[in-house]
């Protein structure tokens, strides 16, 4: 009966030891099966209808044994990095404040033109008599030669006491300053002759300014101010050549009777033929054209040497002198 015995024994012994190395094996599968808490294993994705166990908390006695349950699938909330963006938020519109409603406001009055420099009726004539001026004459005197009359005009007309007005061209007053200053210490008056004395119908409007202001700065250079009065050289003038002086700030002057003095004893002309000449044109707002120089082929002054006899004639026929500032 003993080899039955020993032969029992190593059968218990091998079952006992094939009973340990299962549950080895099952302590081993629980072991790297088994999720952690919270959750499946690190990349362990759990198949649907697969039971695990869920391990109690770490507080808590250890759990019963019970019956497995199925674990139920859970939504993992992004990462931080993973959540898509929130959209930026919208600036709220700016709060505009309604403006106060616009008045509208009348415009402001035109300024008023600047003061014409002499009477608009004025405009685009070359004047031959004062208009309205009554029983008075305007005696005027040329000066574009030299000045041999001048002494012996002024002295007659100082003596009767009578003003008159003298037409300068801008070489005359530069080269005669002495002259010009004693037509103004006399109390007469001046004005713009061109500077040259050239016929301005022939010039550009350009050509016209340069000789109406080059005589004026040289007249005012002299100590004479020849504005607002202008002769043209010659008498020539055609409708363009005056309204380019009236641009320039001038009205033009021309004559009721041109004495003819100038020409001359060897033009055939006499001192009572210059006398008869204006009592043959007298009339209201007469304008009388005389020259201060000399006959360049004779020498002679008629209109200086007929002046006394003209102011006692006109004053006879009851009139009286001006000067052409009452064209203004």
């Amino acid at each position: 009966m003993r080899p039955t015995s020993a032969r029992n024994r190593r059968v218990v012994a091998a079952i006992l030891a094939g009973v340990l190395v299962i549950g080895a094996v099952v302590w081993a599968v629980i072991l790297f099966t088994a999720p952690p808490a919270g959750g499946p294993a690190a990349g362990v994705t759990p198949s649907p209808g697969a039971t695990s166990a869920v391990p109690a908390p770490a507080t808590t006695a250890p759990a019963t044994t019970g019956p497995t349950t199925t674990a139920s699938p859970t939504t993992a909330s992004p990462s931080p990095s993973e959540r898509p963006p929130s959209p930026a938020p919208t600036a709220a519109p700016p709060v505009v404040s309604p403006e106060p409603p616009v008045t509208p406001q009348p415009p402001p009055p035109p300024e008023p033109p600047p003061a014409a420099p002499f009477p608009l009726a004025l405009l685009g004539q070359d004047v031959e008599v004062i208009p309205g001026a009554g029983q008075v004459v305007a005696l005027t005197f040329d000066a574009g030669a030299n000045s041999a009359g001048l002494p012996k005009i002024l002295r007659t007309l100082s003596q009767a006491g009578v003003p008159a007005s003298f037409f300068l061209t801008g070489s005359w007053a530069a080269a005669n300053p002495s002259g010009v200053s004693a037509i103004v210490s006399s109390g007469h008056r001046v004005g713009n002759h061109s500077m040259t004395h050239p016929g301005l119908t022939g010039l550009t409007d350009a050509g016209i300014a340069a000789e109406v202001q080059g005589a004026e700065q040289a007249i005012l250079a002299a100590g004479a101010d020849p504005a607002p009065l202008f002769r043209f050289p010659f008498g020539e003038r055609d409708a363009r050549a005056i309204a380019a002086v009236n641009n320039l700030g001038y009205v033009p002057v021309r004559w009721t009777v041109d004495t003819l003095g100038w020409k001359g004893t060897s033009g055939g002309i006499s001192v009572q033929q210059v006398a008869d000449r204006v009592l043959a044109a007298l009339r209201p707002g007469e304008i009388v054209l005389m020259h201060i120089g000399s006959n360049p082929d004779d020498g002679s002054t008629l209109d200086a040497d007929a002046l006394p006899q003209i102011i006692e004639r006109v004053r006879a026929a009851g009139y009286s002198f001006a000067t052409l500032d009452s064209l203004l």
